[in-house]
């Protein structure tokens, strides 16, 4: 993923959470920003995992929901720094990931 793809996402997000100041709708701004975090999250492992790594991913998802959230949390952290480098998570790497988070 190129670094101006992730810029251009925080940039975005960053000019939301601004226009959302001062608005004092609480648990409503909340649930709305939770719902656009998941979405850009949603994006980013888009970019980054291949068809299978994502589909391993969700049915991850689903029988242990805090692993897939680590694993998630990595690889978006990975994107940000310029780990992958453009390519795509193969299955096979996301496995290498799991194991790392299992250890």
């Amino acid at each position: 993923m190129a670094d101006d793809d992730l810029e251009a996402i925080r940039a975005r997000h960053m000019a939301e959470l601004q226009s959302q100041q001062g608005h004092g709708d609480g648990a409503k701004t909340q649930a709305e920003q939770q719902a656009r975090e998941n979405e850009m999250k949603n994006v980013i492992l888009g970019q980054v995992l291949d068809q299978s790594a994502r589909a391993r991913l969700n049915t991850i998802a689903i029988a242990k929901p805090e692993k897939a959230r680590m694993v998630e949390n990595l690889i978006i952290q990975m994107a940000r720094t310029g780990q992958l480098q453009g390519q795509k998570l193969s299955e096979a790497q996301l496995k290498d990931l799991l194991e790392q988070v299992s250890s």
